[in-house]
Order: structure tokens, then sequence, then C-alpha cells
């Protein structure tokens, strides 16, 4: 009887911090839909350090993936600035805090 060595397959450090990428990025979006404080700043920096890290690397396999979710994000981000700016003009704080 031989003794297991383990999965036969496994997961590239690069994939694993790719997909930590994504998920603080993804992370930062659903706080952003929740109207957290600080959360539109979160966002922005998430998606910086994605780039930057993106940048980085000569290969990069997030780099099309970055292509696509930027826009939703930096949409997210102005859409939620705009009403947080037009809820100041209409006396409703208590919706998107005091910030």
């Amino acid at each position: 009887m031989t003794a297991r060595k383990g999965p036969s397959c496994t997961i590239k450090p690069r994939h694993l911090h790719g997909e930590r990428i994504k998920d603080e990025v993804y992370r930062r979006m659903f706080l952003l839909e929740e109207n957290r404080p600080g959360a539109e700043m979160g966002l922005a920096l998430a998606l910086l350090h994605a780039w930057q890290e993106c940048d980085s690397k000569q290969e990069c396999g997030e780099r099309e993936w970055l292509r696509k979710i930027s826009p939703i994000c930096l949409q997210m981000i102005e859409d939620f600035l705009r009403a947080r700016a037009e809820a100041r003009s209409c006396g409703l704080r208590e919706v998107f805090g005091s910030a």
C-alpha cells in the first residue's frame, strides 16, 4: 500500500492572489450597494490596487476582468455620489449617513 501524497491538482499561488483581488473588489461593490459609509472610497482604492497589482506583473490574467469591471465600478461610484449630493440638497441625510 502506498501513502497518499495529497491532491494531485494544485492551485497556483498566482491564481489565488488574483482571486483575492477579485473578491476584494466584489466585496467593496456590495458594501457600496448597501450604502455603507466610505464604501465609494473603498471601492475606488480596491480598483486602484487591482490595476497596480496587474501592471506590476508581466502576465496578468485579471487584466481582461479589470477592463470589464472597472467601468461598472466607476458608474456605481458616480451614481452613489450623485444620489448622496441630491439627498443632501433634499435634506435626506439619514438615507446616506452623515458623510
